[in-house]
């Protein structure tokens, strides 16, 4: 199985989110660090991803190879975190045939109505519940 996670800025929350799947996931759960930017990729690398892809190009090409994709919803609306979500990347993403796990953070210009709000570490934990779903049902 192959989770794609992707971030961007900073690349905070995707370590956070590579950090908690390191954690509670086998090894054999392959984690891939899609960064809108180099810096962000670093970050989930430090994490523990096993491989790392930096731009949109590479978002575009290798968001398909995930079975789940863990982001912040951002990642599939355009122009989102301060403009490094590009139409291109927000597209890829939604389009992509994995199954999205997508974390209702607020950005400065859209707010997320109707959600209960939770701690990022509950928000992770309960992607990674849905995984662990999963990884259970394909066992059997």
């Amino acid at each position: 199985m192959i989770i794609a996670v992707v971030d961007g800025m900073g690349g905070g929350i995707g370590a956070q989110i590579v950090t908690q799947l390191r954690q509670e996931l086998p090894l054999e759960v392959e984690i891939l660090a899609l960064g809108t930017n180099a810096i962000a990729t670093d970050k989930m690398m430090k994490a523990k991803a096993n491989r790392g892809a930096s731009g949109e190009n590479a978002i575009r090409v290798s968001i398909n190879l995930a079975d789940f994709i863990l982001a912040p919803i951002g990642v599939v609306i355009p122009n989102s975190m301060m403009g490094e979500i590009t139409p291109a990347i927000a597209e890829a993403v939604a389009s992509a045939r994995g199954h999205k796990l997508l974390l209702p953070i607020n950005q400065p210009h859209f707010e997320i109505v109707g959600i209960e709000w939770k701690a990022l570490t509950k928000q992770i934990s309960a992607a990674i519940e849905v995984i662990r779903q999963a990884l259970a049902g394909a066992a059997i």
